[in-house]
């Protein structure tokens, strides 16, 4: 097998091949592992390889699965894999080395999908673009002076590059939709629970988080949800089986739907022609599919963002702590960079009542939603309210950067709670991404579908959100949007 059959194919392709006998699972990993060395210099996707020990595992027995024999590639965040480097994106964390598994790994791994590296993740996974100073930013393959999006930007790149069909993700405020709407992919944030986190977590930044993958094709997507979907001991939530497999639903006619669709920018800011005209467009194929299809106001408003989402902030102090404990010594200053100590020293002047009462707002988002599926099936909505951004466009000034130092140096940043700094801070990371917060605090499944791209030939997302549990309705929608406009064979020149 050579690189232009094996683009040709989507992980339960691949899997196929090598059931088959036609080729083997050593062919198809060393496809993958050349492609990586050829792309990684460039685009910076994977930041740990464990070559060595993926191809011990191709020459082995593989499990009877749909997808066993897949190369496949870990997000270095959420997921531990024993016995591997797991740096969460930070220098503080490098000589960090998880002693098992993640409930999900383990499943993957009896599967038969062969993890040979780990990809890059912004510090602790806290903004939307992959620009670690501990493992260097990841550049988009479309345009490598653009940004791949994060926190899943390495395992995006990775697979829009070519490297494999699939890999994982996770998804705090848009982890997975973002790099998936910024590098052409389909991306899902399954429900809250549906995929353990444990057992190192029960919840991941109080429940925001959602683990999961990002893929080429819908199917890919399906196939490996029903593998990883299942309650374990101790997990906060537990899911009845879904009566028919995600796969199956896939190629099922989603029938009539009724969807909503709104484009506003809560902050008041514009949100990018292109944005715009991917939704209109999305409307107008919807339309010519059967459905229904009406506009209504933005059911949010900025403080949700601003002041309840942003409270995560308390989230990234504890992770310190909890992440010190880890390693056996405490993170310091020093170690980490300037947002998160940031965020760290703020986190620590809320108080309970402070996080507490944030936190019970999103109930009132939810309770919102709620009554928005009362009349609608889905939600649909830009992505991002930005076409993707340069390298660097989000990153701190040069001002505010030393604004910042000579405060943390002074003692000043809890004085600057509620400030036009903070603010200004907030509102230039969630302004671009002014959407995807939402299903993480409700909890639903909520996808990204690669539909379009701009005349730059940069990929433009849309996105759909169900109501909890429903991520069949999704898939069934994706499937059918797939077949009507393709874009498996959509891809970048590199």
């Amino acid at each position: 097998m050579n690189f232009q059959d094996y683009i040709q194919y989507d992980a339960l392709g691949l899997a196929e091949l090598i059931r088959k006998g036609e080729v083997s699972a050593s062919e198809v990993l060393e496809v993958a592992i050349l492609r990586a060395e050829q792309i990684n210099p460039s685009l910076n996707a994977i930041v740990h390889t464990m070559y060595g020990k993926a191809r011990e595992r191709a020459t082995q027995a593989l499990p009877n699965h749909i997808l066993a024999g897949v190369p496949f590639l870990m997000k270095d965040l959420e997921l531990y894999l024993a016995g591997e480097p797991m740096t969460h994106g930070s220098q503080s964390m490098k000589s960090y080395i998880p002693k098992e598994d993640s409930y999900a790994v383990k499943k993957m791994k009896n599967i038969g999908l062969n993890i040979f590296g780990k990809t890059n993740t912004p510090e602790f996974g806290i903004t939307p673009f992959t620009e670690p100073k501990a493992n260097g930013i990841t550049k988009n393959p479309w345009n490598p002076a653009y940004s791949a999006g994060g926190s899943s930007g390495g395992s995006a790149a990775a697979i829009a590059a070519g490297v494999v069909p699939m890999a994982s993700a996770g998804d705090g405020g848009g982890s997975i939709r973002i790099p998936a709407s910024a590098c052409g992919l389909f991306g899902i944030k399954p429900s809250r629970g549906r995929i353990s986190l444990g057992p190192g977590n029960g919840e991941a930044w109080s429940g925001l988080v959602s683990s999961f993958a990002l893929s080429r094709t819908v199917r890919d997507s399906a196939a490996l949800l029903d593998a990883l979907i299942g309650a374990e001991p101790g997990d906060p939530f537990i899911f009845q089986a879904p009566e028919n497999s995600f796969l199956s639903e896939v190629s099922r006619d989603p029938q009539k739907l009724r969807i909503a669709y709104s484009t506003q920018h809560p902050f008041g800011q514009s949100v990018d022609a292109d944005c715009l005209d991917a939704i209109q467009q999305t409307v107008k194929l919807l339309k010519s599919l059967g459905h229904e299809v009406e506009e209504i106001p933005l059911p949010y408003e900025e403080a949700l963002l601003t002041k309840t989402f942003f409270m995560l902030m308390a989230d990234v102090a504890a992770d310190l702590d909890i992440l010190g404990e880890m390693r056996g010594r405490e993170i310091q200053k020093n170690e980490v960079e300037l947002t998160t100590w940031l965020l760290n020293i703020l986190g620590r002047t809320y108080s309970a009542r402070d996080f507490a009462y944030s936190r019970k707002q999103w109930n009132t988002i939810s309770r919102r939603f709620g009554q928005i599926h009362q009349t609608y099936d889905l939600w649909l909505c830009p992505t991002l309210a930005q076409a993707p951004i340069k390298n660097g466009a989000l990153q701190s000034s040069a001002i505010e950067e030393f604004v910042l130092k000579i405060a943390i140096k002074a003692g000043l940043v809890p004085y600057f709670k509620g400030t036009k700094i903070i603010d200004t801070i907030a509102k230039r990371t969630l302004g671009y991404i002014p959407y995807t917060p939402i299903a993480n605090m409700t909890g639903q499944p909520s996808m990204n579908i690669p539909l379009y791209w701009n005349k730059d030939n940069l990929p433009i997302g849309v996105m759909f959100t169900a109501k909890m549990g429903d991520e069949a309705t999704l898939f069934r929608l994706a499937g059918q949007l797939e077949n009507a406009q393709p874009w498996k064979n959509r891809r970048p020149q590199l």
